[in-house]
Formats: structure tokens, sequence, C-alpha cells
């Protein structure tokens, strides 16, 4: 009598211990699905000219963007007074600018291999990569180079007149590379970037 009420005590147990596993499933919390900061996009935006006494040209930028000279040391030397960054802060992104004084040492078409080499490091993350030429109304020549994908750097570009002066640009998200997040931001800046090269020109 004993040894049934022993079981019929040990079965009644392992039912309630059963019955407060299946409670305590529902009251697992599922993973939320992954956030990305959101972002706040400027309106009514007006335009500033970079016109500077470190650089020898012009152009138009958006005046929430913040223009700040490359601190990158060389030897305790800057690389290149004309070396600057325009930081679009609320779009947590940068648009790294250089510039080079066209010489024997330092050709037009190597130069133009340069940035073809820094575009193409991109390539092993890149699903592909449009190369767009550029011309603007004041004899601006150069190529825009738009690489989709997971990589660093979507949107390149050179600008040059083809005798004296070589202008490069590269614009990069501060931040772990998500094209599914960056796109509606670099959707956004495009226009901005072509106000760029539209205004540029040399003094």
């Amino acid at each position: 009598m004993k040894i049934n009420q022993l079981s019929i005590f040990a079965i009644a147990f392992g039912i309630l211990l059963n019955i407060t596993s299946c409670s305590d499933d529902k009251s697992i919390k599922i993973p939320k699905p992954r956030m990305y900061p959101r972002i706040y996009y400027p309106v009514n935006i007006n335009y500033s000219t970079f016109d500077t006494t470190f650089c020898s040209f012009v152009f138009k930028y958006p005046a929430y963007s913040k223009i700040s000279q490359d601190t990158f040391k060389l030897n305790d030397k800057p690389q290149h007074p004309c070396w600057f960054n325009i930081d679009f802060t609320s779009l947590n992104a940068t648009l790294h600018c250089s510039y080079y004084k066209i010489t024997n040492e330092k050709s037009l078409s190597a130069l133009i291999d340069d940035a073809f080499e820094i575009a193409g490091k991109h390539n092993i993350k890149a699903n592909y990569r449009k190369e767009n030429i550029i011309e603007n109304e004041n004899g601006i020549k150069g190529i825009m180079f738009d690489i989709d994908g997971p990589v660093a750097s979507p949107t390149q570009f050179f600008l040059t007149d083809e005798k004296n002066h070589f202008f490069r640009a590269s614009l990069y998200f501060n931040s772990k590379v998500n094209p599914d997040s960056t796109a509606p931001v670099l959707q956004f800046l495009k226009p901005e970037l072509d106000s760029i090269i539209t205004s540029f020109k040399w003094k």
C-alpha cells in the first residue's frame, strides 16, 4: 500500500513539475530584432562657401556640416595643409578630402592610378563598382566611384584640371558597415556631394 502511495505521489509530482516547466517556457524572452540609431535628417538646408587660405579652390557645402583640417602627421608634420574633413556629424558620416599638386614626381597618371587603386581595395567585399565621368561648368573633370556592398567607403571621387591640381574625396560612415542602415543616409548625402562637385572650381 505504501509503495502504491509513493508511486502515485511521484507521478503527481512529475506532472506538476512538467506543468510548471511549460508555464515557464511562456516567459522565455525572445531576442528583439536588431535596431539602428535613429537618424535625424537636416531640413531647410543652406549652403556655405568653402574658401580658405590653405586650399587653392572653392566649392559649396551644406552649412550643417563642419570643416576640420586633417590632424594626421608624418614625421611630426601634417601631410598637407589642404587635407581636411567634412563632418556630417548628425548623419554619422565624414568626407575625407585631400589635395595634390601635379608635378613630375606626382604626375596626373600616377594620381589617377592611386585613386583607382584605393577604390579597388573595396573589391573584395563589393557587389559591384560603377564609375561615372565628372565634368562641371567650371572645366573640372574627374570620376566618381559608386561601390555597392558592405564596404567602408561607398562613394569616392576625384577632380582635376589635368594640368596643375588634383583633388580626391572619400565618404566614410563612422560605424560598423551595414548597407541596410547606411543606404538611406547615402541616398540623402548624394545631392550634397553633387553640390560640392558642381560648384567646385580652382582659384
